[in-house]
């Protein structure tokens, strides 16, 4: 077919913006990836890093490590992935702040306004003068004049957070106190919502979201459909190391300023101390003690970080010009931060260094090896056969039921709660990997609303015989901190049932007994 001047132009054309758009979209889409010393680290510093890593006792489940804006060192520890989500805890309050960032520059909303004026529908019969003069600086930097912290009492009985949060005492003058206060960050949360209209993460999304090409984030939502702001948000690494490198950029993105670096400056900037009549020394040697700027934290060495329970870190580092993004579950956040300043800040160094192969080599292995411990393979007890296909029944009325199979070299799980039945696959020496409707352990698990409207849980299961009698099942929830680990003694009829939460070790959250139905 003859084509004619006009149309090839105009084919030309549209190939041309096509291509171009392939490329606009490769990249922003993922980070641009570099090896350590091409950009100033030592690989060996972050091979020693992994090591020590190893030898401590917190479960690293992520890493993700850039300087000068490239990836230099990324790992999953297996069964987790690069693909999957992760909960972040209170690195979600990072984000709601940069929402009310957001609001401030597109002026529907001032740092300086007060609290109870977003609110006339849901104030106690009496405002005391100091909830009056509670502004949205005042929860920005945790210093909201409430004491004690009211989130747990308030998500666990309440379904209206924003009128009980607002019939709490407010004991100090806002601003002058500190006091870590997750409620405080859900009502940021319900400020965006009321002035904008959306969610949360509606409004983020073509603001903050899209630019930086995050997708699949989900976030957790109160009783009223409000994102809970202060936890709740679930984000690849990768995305978080985009956030940090966002904030590290003064709010730059691909030539853009999609955040305003005036506000990049405020957000980060100390407003208030923890205790600032606590010992120099405590100063010294605490992540904890350096001051708390708006949802985020100050850090040692002049970094700053968004902080989430169990150990979920966005370390944004202004003089190395670097950013280091964590998943994991620990009971210790300050030491797996001083695996940090220990290892990987040391290996940061100005200019280039000279390239090792080797070296790079023995990172990389490293790193595409990382996993975390499987259950000891064994093989089945001689029970397996005895007990595979039968049904064990819990409690009176019979309601529950759990039943054990083991094909393949495997053991498969089938467990009926009320009407609700809940499959599960774990292999021996391997992981299974499989999603599920049923909650697993959480910070917040008894919060009102907890887990609504999110996909079913995606988890992985491996088991092994500790004894003759005794059968170890391990779930971990995958897109979580947290793993369960089941333990089942089998005795003639009867099977006693033990299930641990790792974010409570020591302790046995669920013991019951079943007998052998007939």
């Amino acid at each position: 077919m003859k084509m004619t001047g006009r149309r090839f132009s105009y084919s030309l054309f549209l190939f041309i913006f096509l291509l171009s758009g392939c490329k606009k979209e490769q990249v922003i889409t993922s980070l641009p990836r570099s090896i350590p010393e091409a950009e100033g680290v030592s690989s060996q510093g972050i091979i020693d890093f992994l090591d020590a890593a190893a030898k401590s006792s917190h479960e690293f489940h992520s890493m993700m490590f850039l300087r000068h804006g490239k990836v230099i060192a990324e790992g999953w520890w297996n069964p987790y992935k690069p693909e999957l989500r992760h909960t972040l805890y209170s690195t979600s309050k990072s984000f709601t702040a940069t929402a009310v960032g957001f609001a401030v520059s597109e002026k529907r909303l001032s740092v300086n306004d007060k609290v109870i004026s977003f609110f006339p529908d849901a104030l106690p019969d009496t405002v005391s003068p100091f909830l009056s003069e509670m502004k949205v600086r005042d929860l920005l930097s945790m210093s909201a004049g409430l004491d004690p912290d009211p989130t747990f009492t308030t998500v666990v009985n309440d379904t209206n957070w924003v009128k009980a949060f607002l019939k709490k005492h407010v004991v100090h003058e806002p601003g002058t106190k500190f006091l870590y206060n997750t409620l405080a960050t859900y009502m940021l949360s319900a400020i965006v919502q009321k002035v904008t209209g959306e969610k949360v993460i509606d409004f983020l999304k073509p603001r903050l979201f899209e630019p930086l090409a995050i997708e699949g984030m989900d976030w957790e939502v109160d009783p009223r459909g409000i994102n809970t702001g202060g936890w709740g948000l679930r984000l690849k690494t990768e995305d978080m190391a985009k956030f940090g490198q966002l904030f590290l950029q003064k709010g730059k993105w691909n030539g853009n300023q999609v955040l305003p670096a005036a506000w990049i400056d405020e957000a980060t900037s100390l407003k208030i101390y923890q205790a600032p009549d606590a010992p120099q020394s405590k100063k010294d040697s605490s992540d904890w003690m350096q001051g708390y700027c708006y949802q985020m934290w100050r850090c040692r060495h002049n970094c700053f970080r968004a902080d989430g329970a169990y150990g979920q870190y966005i370390i944004v580092m202004p003089d190395q010009d670097a950013v280091i993004a964590i998943t994991a579950e620990t009971g210790d956040m300050q030491d797996e931060l001083n695996l940090i300043w220990e290892y990987l800040l040391p290996s940061i160094k100005t200019g280039t260094l000279p390239e090792n192969k080797a070296l790079a080599a023995s990172l990389k292995q490293k790193l595409s090896s990382l996993a975390l411990p499987l259950p000891a393979a064994k093989s089945n007890s001689s029970l397996a056969a005895g007990i595979s296909g039968k049904t064990y029944a819990f409690g009176t009325n019979g309601k529950h039921t759990i039943t054990f199979q083991f094909p393949d070299n495997s053991c498969k799980v089938s467990m009926m709660i009320d009407t609700a039945r809940y499959n599960f696959s774990f292999g021996s020496g391997q992981w299974i990997t499989g999603e599920t409707t049923l909650h697993g352990p959480n910070l917040l698990l008894q919060a009102k609303a907890h887990f609504k409207g999110l996909p079913p849980s995606k988890v992985a299961g491996s088991y092994t015989w500790k004894d003759e009698n005794t059968l170890e099942l391990v779930l971990r929830f995958i897109e979580s901190p947290h793993t369960e680990t089941i333990n089942c003694v089998f005795e003639k009829n009867t099977v006693s049932v033990a299930i641990h939460y790792s974010n409570e070790p020591g302790n046995v959250q669920h013991e019951f007994k079943g007998i052998l139905k007939e």
